[in-house]
C-alpha cells in the first residue's frame, strides 16, 4: 500500500542539487579539456569537446524534463530553470570556441593559454559554489561568486592585452583570427559570470 501511495499519490522529489552539480562539473570539465588542449597545442584533444558537448546537452535535457515533471523542488522552479539553461550555455560557448579554433586554423593554440587558465579557475569556482548550495551557506557561496567576478575582470584585462599584442602583427589574417578567438573566450567568461549571478540569486532566496 505504501509503495502505491509513494508511486501514485505523493509528489515526486528530485535531487536538483545533484542534477545541477552534474551539469556544472561537465561544464568545468569541458573548460579543462579546452585548457589542456591549448597548453599542449593538442588538436586531437580539442576535437573531444564535441563529444563532451553532446553529453552536456543530454544532461541539460534530462534536468529540464525532471523539472517539468516534478512538483517539489529545493528552490523556485524559475531559478533552477535559469541555472540549467545557463550551464548549458557555458558548454555551448566552449563548443563554439572549439569550432572557431578548428575553422580558423590557428597557428598556435598555446597563445591563448593564459586566458583559458583563468576561465578554468572561473568554471571551478562556479562548480564549487553550486556544490555548497545545498548547505545553504550564503557566506561560502558569496566567496565563490566573488572569485568568479574577480577572475572575469582578469579575463577582460588579459583579452585587452592580447588584442593589443595582435595589433602589432603584420599579417591581417592572423589579427582577425586572433580577435575572433579572443571574442569567443570572453563569451565563455560571460556565460560563467551570468550563471554565477543566478547562483547568487538562489543563495539569497534560501539564506
Amino acid at each position: 500500500m505504501m509503495g502505491f501511495i509513494r508511486r501514485y499519490l505523493l509528489p515526486r522529489e528530485i535531487d536538483f542539487n545533484a542534477a545541477l552539480e552534474d551539469q556544472a562539473h561537465k561544464a568545468r570539465y569541458m573548460v579543462e579539456t579546452l585548457h589542456r588542449a591549448c597548453v599542449h597545442d593538442d588538436r586531437e584533444l580539442l576535437m573531444r569537446i564535441s563529444e563532451q558537448a553532446a553529453e552536456a546537452r543530454r544532461l541539460k535535457d534530462r534536468n529540464m524534463r525532471e523539472l517539468l515533471n516534478v512538483f517539489i523542488t529545493p528552490y523556485d522552479k524559475e531559478s533552477i530553470y535559469r541555472m540549467i539553461v545557463q550551464l548549458d550555455w557555458i558548454a555551448l560557448s566552449v563548443k563554439h570556441f572549439r569550432i572557431e579554433a578548428e575553422v580558423l586554423e590557428l597557428h598556435s593554440l598555446a597563445d591563448f593559454e593564459p586566458i583559458l587558465e583563468i576561465l578554468l579557475h572561473m568554471a571551478d569556482a562556479l562548480a564549487r559554489g553550486i556544490e555548497v548550495l545545498k548547505a545553504r551557506d550564503a557566506a561560502l557561496i558569496a566567496a565563490r561568486i566573488e572569485q568568479v567576478e574577480d577572475q572575469y575582470d582578469a579575463v577582460v584585462e588579459h583579452c585587452a592585452q592580447a588584442t593589443g599584442r595582435l595589433l602589432g602583427e603584420e599579417d591581417p589574417r592572423r589579427i582577425i583570427r586572433g580577435e575572433l578567438i579572443i571574442k569567443q573566450a570572453k563569451d565563455v567568461a560571460m556565460r560563467i559570470r551570468v550563471a554565477a549571478n543566478t547562483l547568487e540569486d538562489m543563495s539569497l532566496k534560501i539564506a
